[in-house]
């Protein structure tokens, strides 16, 4: 089995990465091959509706300018997926949005087969406040695409600033190791 992270962040060790390793660690200890991509700050575009990928039906975006038939490729072949993101005015980052959107509709375009049944969760860091529209938006792209959406004790969510400040977030790291436990029985499971 293996699962695939997307860290939506630019700050490649900043608090939503530091969160999603959390989460990761735990998987490994279960057997669980893991993999961590960095997605935010990279160049990737959204959607263009074009419509293009309900017609080639390749699993794949008709754009060929950034990376992100990359990234769906790795989607395809992973049981699980994490999407990790800041909260950017009480929602994801653009980087992730564009994920959101281009897979999404690349996997109903292909008869959804490329995201039905595998399992996914959200990872989400905030300073403040906004944070559950963030999880909120990320976890409603899973139910869309008919995923199995796995869950923690509380929220996936820490309340952090600076790079680092999750480790000082004792809730969200006891939140971020439960969810990785659940993920890795919920994955065993439905395996």
């Amino acid at each position: 089995m293996k699962v695939i992270a997307f860290n939506g962040s630019p700050r490649v060790k900043g608090n939503t990465s530091q969160s999603i390793q959390i989460v990761l660690d735990e998987l490994e200890k279960e057997g669980i091959e893991t993999e961590m991509i960095q997605l935010g700050g990279r160049k990737v575009f959204g959607c263009l509706a074009c419509g293009k990928c309900r017609e080639t039906k390749d699993n794949r975006c008709a754009r060929k300018d950034d990376d992100m038939n990359t990234f769906i490729q790795k989607i395809e072949e992973a049981d699980g997926i994490i999407i990790g993101s800041p909260t950017y005015f009480s929602n994801v980052s653009t980087e992730v949005k564009a994920l959101i959107d281009r897979c999404g509709y690349v996997s109903k375009s292909n008869g959804g087969a490329l995201l039905k049944g595998k399992v996914g969760t959200s990872v989400v860091a905030a300073r403040r406040a906004g944070a559950t529209f963030t999880y909120s938006a990320i976890n409603f792209f899973f139910g869309i695409a008919e995923m199995i959406i796995c869950s923690s004790n509380y929220w996936n969510l820490t309340l952090s600033r600076d790079p680092g400040d999750v480790q000082n977030d004792n809730e969200g790291i006891q939140t971020f190791q439960t969810l990785g436990q659940n993920m890795a029985k919920l994955l065993k499971q439905v395996r």
